[in-house]
């Protein structure tokens, strides 16, 4: 999201069988609890599993389904562990996972800069080399944005898993190893014309559902960072069902914007009234914290989250 290392960088790769094992570097410090609890709170059923420090999904890649695993291990690195998709496939599987992860954030330079505001310095302290989760695909994370509008992220996980149950794809027999992972995510052409009210959520974000798998379709550079973030921004707000939460959100998950900052949401408005005042206003306190307000972003969803607040 941030500062980049070499977007293939990785240490080394090998074989067993059908399976590819490939160790992705990164900069300490990472912040790995931050990042799995993440995670393991909006893991959807069916495609999403995560257990003991590893999280596993399931993947299409150029009309390939695969499942990979990924685990932090020793020496700055992370290692992914993929299943059913050939090796001419690996960059790009690799260049997600670096931004699923953050993998490419430089910690130091985010933590030297945000941490000149005080509330951000003691956020850092306590979460040193906290990243921004990013998102998988754009139509996924799309999905997960307009199914997380105004409601709880538990409540959201479980209409996107009634959204793969119903409209994703099985998961090829051979690939299937617990009985966790069963189905891939839907693709856009899938529920483009189909009726979402079933799943259980008003017949607005059910047409925003369907209006976005048909906008994807006829433009899929749609959600592509091809435009400043200003632009972007404006651009996706003239779609129905999108506003300025949304596109900020979406900014900040699958952009990879540093610097996207969704002002209208309730949570990061509690946070800080919570470390600060009743009377801090959001909007003001942000402007300290250009030009990483994603991170100050994560940092204050990830103190409001904690069993036990610093």
């Amino acid at each position: 999201m941030s500062t980049s290392l070499p977007l293939k960088r990785y240490w080394r790769s090998v074989r067993h069988g059908p399976t590819i094992t490939v160790w992705l570097s990164y900069r300490a410090p990472y912040h790995w609890p931050s990042m799995l609890g993440f995670l393991a709170a909006r893991s959807i059923a069916g495609i999403e599993a995560l257990e003991v420090g590893v999280y596993r999904r399931t993947v299409v890649m150029a009309g390939r389904q695969g499942v990979i695993h990924c685990r932090p291990v020793g020496g700055q690195r992370l290692a992914l562990t993929v299943s059913g998709l050939p090796a001419s496939l690996l960059p790009g599987l690799i260049a997600r996972v670096r931004r699923v992860f953050d993998l490419d954030a430089d910690p130091h330079v985010i933590a030297q800069q945000l941490g000149r505001d005080p509330l951000m310095a003691r956020l850092i302290a306590a979460r040193p080399g906290l990243r921004v989760p990013g998102g998988w695909e754009p139509f996924e994370q799309v999905m997960r944005t307009v199914l997380g509008q105004q409601i709880s992220v538990a409540a959201a996980m479980t209409l996107a898993g009634r959204l793969v149950a119903r409209h994703g794809q099985p998961l090829a027999r051979a690939l299937i190893a617990d009985r966790q992972l069963t189905h891939v995510f839907p693709l856009p052409q899938a529920i483009a014309d189909v009726d979402l009210s079933d799943l259980g959520l008003p017949r607005s974000r059910a047409a925003t559902l369907s209006g976005m798998a048909r906008a994807l379709l006829e433009d899929p550079r749609l959600l592509r960072a091809d435009a400043d973030l200003h632009t972007w921004i404006t651009r996706l707000c003239r779609l129905r069902g999108i506003g300025p939460w949304s596109a900020q959100y979406l900014a900040l998950r699958q952009l990879g914007a540093a610097d996207a900052f969704p002002l209208g949401d309730v949570a990061l408005a509690k946070a800080l009234r919570l470390l600060e005042s009743a009377e801090a206003q959001l909007a003001e306190r942000a402007l300290a914290w250009r030009p990483w307000r994603a991170y100050a972003a994560q940092h204050l969803w990830a103190w409001l989250a904690a069993p036990q607040r610093d």
